[in-house]
């Protein structure tokens, strides 16, 4: 099997990134046993840092990449795509840090790469859902990736969501130094990069639960970004070459 990496984004994740790293790792070993973590801390002020490297000292299959600051969800995939490209990976997994997403679906999305380029974790077909969310957040959440897919034309359901296996190609072939948006946003444009481009994405149902520790890292600004660079990014995508 190909040598799969998963990429967390890290910032004040002290309550769960212990774990989220325990937890993740044998199911990696499950579906691909050449397999690694990395960690993207923005100097987190909680210590996140520090544990991260505590597990990298004792865990062969955890790495480390520290970042000065906070600069964004999509900055911090960007660096943890650079490194594992660099680094060897075939396949790159995004995951949420706060056990919104289940390490144990990580097995379906990686096998599910054997026959797509991209593999989006998928709250909204069949076998999908959230839970512990209210009415207002799931309308919001349903809402944005209705607009994404009626202004991109896109097929997708689920275009918002973090929980992602990319091959080597498509990352490759992406220019990652164009990525512009971030946070909802960020899924959107890389999905729509990815279709755009000609690779095969699809969608495995899994079940997204609000964290039960700590802070949502998402805001207002971050949401409403999605809304006016979504339109920006069709124009920009009819004259999108590689």
């Amino acid at each position: 099997m190909p040598g799969a990496w998963l990429i967390l984004p890290t910032f004040n994740e002290a309550d769960n990134l212990e774990n989220m790293v325990r937890a993740s790792l044998p199911r990696l070993a499950e579906a691909a046993p050449e397999h690694r973590i990395l960690v993207v801390d923005d100097n987190s002020p909680d210590g996140t840092g520090q544990i991260a490297d505590r597990l990298a000292a004792e865990l062969p299959q955890v790495e480390v990449l520290h970042r000065p600051g906070k600069q964004g969800l999509g900055r911090a995939y960007l660096a943890g795509f650079a490194r594992a490209l660099d680094g060897g990976a075939d396949l790159m997994m995004e995951m949420d840090c706060d056990f919104s997403h289940d390490p144990a679906d990580l097995p379906r999305l990686i096998r599910a790469a054997d026959d797509a380029d991209l593999v989006l974790g998928s709250r909204y077909v069949p076998g999908g859902g959230v839970e512990r969310w209210g009415l207002v957040r799931r309308a919001l959440s349903r809402w944005g990736s209705m607009y994404a897919q009626i202004l991109l034309g896109l097929h997708l359901r689920d275009l918002t969501g973090g929980f992602k296996c990319f091959r080597r190609q498509v990352l490759e072939r992406l220019d990652l130094d164009g990525i512009a948006a971030d946070g909802y946003g960020f899924q959107i444009e890389m999905t729509y990069r990815a279709v755009q481009a000609g690779f095969r994405v699809v969608e495995v149902p899994i079940v997204f639960r609000d964290r039960r520790v700590g802070q949502s890292k998402m805001s207002a600004r971050i949401a409403l970004e999605a809304v006016w660079k979504v339109p920006a990014l069709r124009v920009r995508g009819r004259s999108y070459t590689f």
